[in-house]
């Protein structure tokens, strides 16, 4: 009787589910990433009321074209871009190659059937907040609307969303990269990894000194101001990085300090959070929810057996998707 009831309760908890009109991650079509969305249009809408959060709608070829599966696979699965848009968002997926509610609600936006992806982020009257996005598929594309969207309404970007931006840039050409020499390329890395044009840091040996190469956006800060900023601890910039090694076992030192790293972490995150700590900022405020529900296990001593910091941050964020299910 016991099972019975235990089995009873199942069915009711997974149907209570289903019930609420998202799309389970596991097992779904690639055209819709890792991302869980919502089917229902007015659904989101009233969601959007109460909650406050814009709408993000992708208009989606479901089972699709190649471009359609791309877009799938690439810029709706990313963890972090995930992550944004199920919790700043309201994520809704409309089909454009099916009939009743989704033709509907493809009439009602003028959008057209059997089309590669469109995204559209609307309030809760179903109001355009930003230009729709089409033809651009690609990640920063949508991270464009998605940053635009968050500002037009004074909202903050949060922590982990301007992370994301930072990791898109570092991706996508043009980045740069530049060496520079100090006394100690722990304080390098804490100095130039607080710069906002900084991507990544790493530290190194070059010609017998300590030195930091460091991954920079030339669209924030040229070599010159890059290397002014880096003056103000003594810092000089070398040219050339012949006989360059990396120093392992000292990459992101101040971080090593501390718990996060059992985290999966991204590169640029690993970067601010490393600077951040020598500052005594509080580094939770670079990490996503579900890195911040993670950390709460961690606190209550259920580290994982391996520092994620130093796998590979998408395998790495599947064993903590698995370890948070225990």
């Amino acid at each position: 009787m016991k099972n019975y009831l235990l089995l009873l309760l199942a069915i009711i908890f997974t149907t209570g589910l289903s019930a609420q009109g998202r799309t389970e991650v596991e097992g779904q079509r690639a055209e819709l990433g890792k991302v869980s969305w919502y089917r229902n249009y007015d659904q989101a809408l009233a969601l959007a009321e109460k909650s406050g959060k814009p709408v993000l709608i992708l208009f989606q070829e479901v089972p699709g074209c190649a471009t359609c599966q791309r877009y799938g696979t690439s810029t709706l699965s990313h963890p972090l871009m995930v992550e944004a848009i199920e919790n700043e968002f309201i994520p809704l997926a409309i089909f454009n190659n099916k009939g009743g509610d989704d033709a509907r609600v493809l009439a009602k936006f003028g959008e057209p059937s059997w089309n590669n992806p469109v995204v559209r982020i609307v309030d809760e009257k179903g109001k355009n907040l930003v230009d729709r996005v089409a033809g651009n598929y690609s990640p920063q594309g949508l991270y464009a609307a998605m940053a635009q969207t968050l500002i037009s309404r004074q909202k903050t970007i949060p922590g982990y969303m301007e992370v994301l931006g930072l990791e898109l840039s570092a991706s996508a050409a043009p980045v740069k990269e530049a060496y520079y020499q100090m006394y100690c390329f722990w304080s390098g890395e804490h100095h130039l990894g607080n710069n906002d044009a900084v991507l990544t840091t790493e530290p190194g040996f070059l010609n017998g000194h300590e030195v930091v190469k460091v991954k920079y956006d030339p669209a924030k800060a040229n070599e010159a101001q890059l290397a002014q900023y880096a003056a103000q601890k003594d810092i000089k910039q070398v040219k050339g990085n012949a006989g360059y090694r990396i120093a392992a076992k000292d990459h992101y030192y101040q971080l090593q300090q501390t718990d996060y790293v059992y985290l999966p972490l991204t590169e640029v995150q690993k970067t601010k959070m490393n600077a951040a700590y020598g500052r005594g900022e509080d580094l939770g405020r670079f990490l996503s929810p579900r890195q911040k529900a993670f950390m709460t296990l961690i606190k209550k001593d259920r580290k994982p057996a391996s520092k994620l910091y130093a796998l590979n941050f998408d395998e790495a964020w599947q064993t903590m998707l698995g370890l948070s299910k225990k």
